[in-house]
């Protein structure tokens, strides 16, 4: 019973992971990866210690990345932090307007984020570009990896 109990949490972990990939509240690869850990303890599973390392090891990379990869895009177009805080909002605000809003909702924010910080439309929009490029880099970083992830939780289960 207990293995049941703890494959529905994993699996509702997995889920959340994914979606936490895109939501900026919610640590999407930590999740993921805490799913397969509980996974591991059940009857359905037994991952390999080097498995379970590796994919640690690329959950800790790529969460440290996801702060540094917005801010080194938004830098590199000329941006502030202003930009990199819009983008976030931005975001939140485009994940309610479906899969258009997650792209174009953190470039407006962007700018609107540069656009407080500086009145100057051309700096704002190539900031604004560079904080996007270094958002959606970090998510597609997240989003990989709670993929392999995700991948071999259902490689384990259909064993």
């Amino acid at each position: 019973m207990l293995d049941y109990i703890l494959l529905i949490l994993a699996i509702i972990l997995m889920i959340l992971g994914i979606i936490g990939c895109l939501a900026p509240v919610l640590p999407g690869p930590p999740l993921s990866y805490l799913g397969l850990v509980l996974l591991h303890f059940t009857k359905f599973a037994d991952f390999s210690t080097t498995v379970l390392v590796t994919l640690a090891s690329i959950v800790i990379i790529v969460s440290i990345l996801d702060y540094i990869v917005p801010i080194w895009g938004t830098r590199k177009f000329g941006g502030s932090k202003y930009g990199t805080r819009g983008a976030a909002v931005g975001l939140i605000i485009g994940l309610f307007l479906g899969p258009l809003g997650i792209i174009v909702g953190p470039f407006i924010g962007a700018v609107v984020g540069e656009l407080i910080f500086k009145d100057d439309m051309k700096y704002a929009i190539k900031a604004g570009f560079g904080s996007l490029l270094g958002f959606l880099t970090g998510i597609g970083l997240k989003l990989a990896a709670s993929f392999v992830i995700t991948f071999y939780f259902v490689k384990e289960l259909i064993r």
